[in-house]
Formats: structure tokens, C-alpha cells, sequence
């Protein structure tokens, strides 16, 4: 029996909007993948720290080239 790997391929405009809107939640870490640094936003996000950080990986992602964040996140 085999077993199939499925990879999302993950937008780059939609990380970048997570990251903006929802980045002190974590959304855009939960949605490239990253589930227990998500845990670690939702935990932390009432801080405020998580939305700055949030923003600021929102700015680096729409900085990546897309060849970049394509060989990173997908």
C-alpha cells in the first residue's frame, strides 16, 4: 500500500494578506504549514507581540521573490 504526499501549493498574495489582517492570530502561519508556531501566536496573540510580528513577516513575504517564497513555502 502505498501512501500519497500532498503539498499545497500556498499563495504568496493570500500569506501576505493572512499575515496582514490575521497575523496576530497566526493565520498565515497556520496556513503555510507551520502549525505549532500558529499554537504559539493564538497562545500569545492578547501580548500584541504576534500582530508585530505578524506585520513585519508580511512585509518580507511580499518582499520574496516568488521563486523564493515558492521554494520556502510550497
Amino acid at each position: 500500500m502505498t501512501e500519497e504526499i500532498n503539498h499545497a501549493n500556498h499563495s504568496k498574495i493570500a500569506a501576505v494578506l493572512f499575515a496582514f489582517f490575521l497575523g496576530g492570530i497566526g493565520a498565515h502561519k497556520f496556513y503555510l504549514g507551520s502549525t505549532k508556531l500558529g499554537i504559539l501566536y493564538l497562545i500569545f496573540f492578547w501580548t500584541g507581540i504576534p500582530l508585530l510580528i505578524g506585520f513585519i513577516e508580511g512585509i518580507i513575504y511580499l518582499t520574496m521573490s516568488t521563486e523564493e517564497f515558492n521554494a520556502k513555502y510550497n
